[in-house]
């Protein structure tokens, strides 16, 4: 695993959100983690990711590498030595690179499925789509830029839901044939996401019914994260 920060540019990130029954995110978690509720509901969703100038912290912007990537989230908690302590479950994450499948869970944390991705920029809306290779999902959305975050049942307005997200920087996902999740945080100084309005989404993930019975998730909000340069750096494993 790496032992020092990877610098990068999020170039774009979507995060469709879906407000989930908390008793069905609950089964959805491996102990300790729990889901992290607002308003009485889990939060659970799609990072769509294209990030660029990936590369060690101490290497120079222009050998850094860019790809397309996606991560299914969950919010959750869980008891720390110090208190409560937050991020998201990744249960499953995928690339279009072949470097980082080969190196998600092996130089950095994070295994990495490989998928194949179609993505669309206009002025008026981002569309991206992928499946994996491996059959397992397929997820088509489009996101239209918006002045205000509106029709959440989530938050309240935009601040809400940026300072949420912001406060979420862990990911933990699972490795396998461990006992211990994998932890890759962010950070940046320059953390900003406007409003997206969800204009079609399609994911096999939250539509597959043994996962998500009728009505348990429900598409809730997006928002929209561009040019923002970050850092991500291994954090210590947690024991499931």
């Amino acid at each position: 695993m790496i032992g020092s920060r990877l610098s990068s540019v999020i170039e774009r990130r979507l995060l469709v959100n879906y407000r989930v029954d908390p008793y069905v995110a609950a089964a959805l978690l491996p102990a300790p983690l729990r889901p992290q509720l607002v308003r009485g509901q889990a939060v659970a969703g799609i990072c769509l990711l294209r990030i660029g100038g990936v590369r060690p912290a101490w290497a120079p912007a222009a050998t850094g590498l860019t790809s397309e990537n996606a991560a299914h989230r969950i919010s959750v908690e869980w008891d720390g030595p110090d208190g409560v302590e937050r991020g998201v479950y990744i249960p499953r994450r995928d690339t279009a690179s072949r470097l980082n499948s080969f190196a998600g869970g092996r130089i950095y944390p994070g295994e990495h499925g490989r998928a194949d991705f179609t993505v669309r920029e206009d002025p008026d809306a981002v569309r991206v789509a992928f499946a994996t290779r491996d059959g397992a999902v397929e997820v088509d959305a489009t996101v239209e830029p918006a002045g205000e975050l509106h029709g959440s049942g989530l938050f309240t307005d935009l601040a809400e839901a940026s300072e949420f997200f912001r406060r979420g920087s862990r990911g933990l996902s699972p490795r396998t044939g461990s006992d211990h999740l994998d932890v890759l945080e962010l950070s940046t100084n320059t953390w900003k996401v406007t409003a997206g309005r969800p204009r079609h989404v399609r994911s096999s993930f939250f539509e597959n019914l043994d996962r998500f019975p009728p009505g348990s998730a429900v598409l809730d909000s997006a928002l929209v994260m561009r040019g923002v340069a970050a850092d991500w750096s291994q954090g210590e494993p947690l024991r499931v």
